[in-house]
């Protein structure tokens, strides 16, 4: 007798808790993304001989004699690497190396977006491939004039590729990357 009492009051104090503990709707928590600050961007002139861009102030540019460059973000432990090749009837070979840049980090890749440009002014050309995911270069790019010169673009991080962890740097990157673009003219 005494355990039959103690089985039933056993089930209405189990009753009673699943009942009183539906009353409150439970909300799973918004994701969070951590609130990191960049300084402002300014930009100075960049030459070398075949071709000028604008580059950020808070960046250090390395040259070497092949016109290749290297725009070093120091805080963020990434570069752009620009590669510089003279077009000499091989535009179709540099464009598909371009390309196969691409592919290579798609083993990696979630999605990739490509953006076009066109500025005629200056007779520049390009294409801008952001690769999401943890792949070892999440922004490529290249541009040309489609006759003399071909310049190619990469951004490199000195972390492990972790997407989630460094989007606001490529994010806060990219936007060098688009005024660079937009600010390329050849000589």
């Amino acid at each position: 007798m005494k355990n039959k009492i103690l089985k039933i009051l056993f089930i209405i104090t189990i009753t009673i808790s699943v009942l009183s503990s539906c009353n409150n709707d439970v909300l799973p928590k918004p994701t969070a993304f951590l609130r990191l600050e960049y300084p402002n961007d300014n930009y100075t002139l960049t030459k070398t001989t075949p071709y000028e861009f604008e580059t950020p102030k808070k960046s250090k540019i390395l040259v070497n004699s092949k016109y290749w460059m290297k725009i070093k973000y120091p805080k963020l432990k990434a570069s752009i690497e620009i590669t510089y090749r003279p077009i000499e009837n091989n535009l179709n070979e540099l464009l598909l190396e371009a390309e196969k840049l691409t592919i290579t980090h798609a083993k990696k890749a979630d999605e990739i977006y490509y953006d076009t440009y066109k500025n005629e002014l200056n007779k520049v050309y390009g294409k801008l491939s952001n690769v999401t995911g943890n792949a070892a270069s999440p922004l490529q790019f290249y541009l040309t004039d489609s006759t003399k010169h071909f310049l190619t673009g990469a951004i490199y991080f000195n972390v492990q590729p972790n997407y989630d962890s460094i989007y606001p740097a490529i994010k806060y990157i990219e936007k060098d990357v688009k005024h660079l673009i937009n600010t390329t003219a050849w000589h």
